[in-house]
């Protein structure tokens, strides 16, 4: 597996490099945004990008996404970024990201990342995700569900987005509390079953759609 590391901090991106190497995979290294742009452009056999947020060049993160989407490059990209404004991760994840970890990162949660982006079909990627007869635009903010539109609130929106992007895993509620509740506190577990309950008004009876998984979380198949 070849991951290119896109990262402006020397010492970060050597740790990276360091790290991912023993791992088995094999490394690339960019500084800016440019050389970024001139390694995809060359090769386009990447199985993963590590995209930091803010770079030099004349593409920063989120405009190398949104220029490597347009074109059809559906190389799944976890960001790096220090922004932990929940606006700023929104964003990133619209252009056409797969996921984001803040920085300071846990090396073990990123190499869980890596393995969870990897294992996906390229099909998850983009902005049009897709599954049990629900289909999803991140950019346009539309739900279809069997053809017919679906109305919902932005927070459900966010909930399904996430469990899509994760299709087939089973994700626990810690993990939805922290990406799609991450701009709010004091908020409970009953919250996640609550909101989830809600959707599956909207998106199929029952389990027909949002599978529990007893003990664990949630899984869209």
């Amino acid at each position: 597996m070849k991951i290119l590391v896109v990262e402006d901090e020397e010492k970060i991106a050597r740790s990276l490099e360091k790290g991912l190497t023993a791992e088995g995979y094999v490394v690339d290294v960019a500084g800016d945004g440019d050389t970024a742009e001139s390694l995809i452009g060359d090769s386009g056999n990447y199985d993963l990008v590590l995209l930091d947020w803010m770079i030099p060049g004349k593409y920063d993160g989120p405009a190398l996404i949104a220029l490597w989407r347009k074109r059809g490059e559906q190389v799944p990209i976890l960001m790096l970024t220090a922004k932990t404004a929940i606006g700023s991760r929104v964003q990133g994840l619209d252009v056409g990201a797969d996921d984001y970890l803040p920085k300071p990162f846990s090396y073990d949660e990123l190499l869980a990342r890596i393995r969870s982006l990897l294992r996906r079909p390229r099909a998850h990627s983009g902005n049009i995700l897709k599954a049990s007869g629900l289909e999803l635009d991140v950019v346009a903010k539309n739900v279809t569900y069997n053809g017919q539109l679906i109305h919902l609130t932005a927070k459900e929106f966010q909930l399904l987005e996430y469990l899509l992007r994760h299709k087939s895993e089973v994700v626990s509620k810690e993990q939805l509390l922290d990406h799609v509740w991450s701009d709010e506190t004091r908020v409970q577990h009953n919250t996640v079953e609550t909101f989830v309950a809600n959707l599956r008004k909207k998106v199929g009876p029952g389990e027909k759609v949002i599978q529990t998984v007893r003990g664990y979380g949630y899984k869209i198949v």
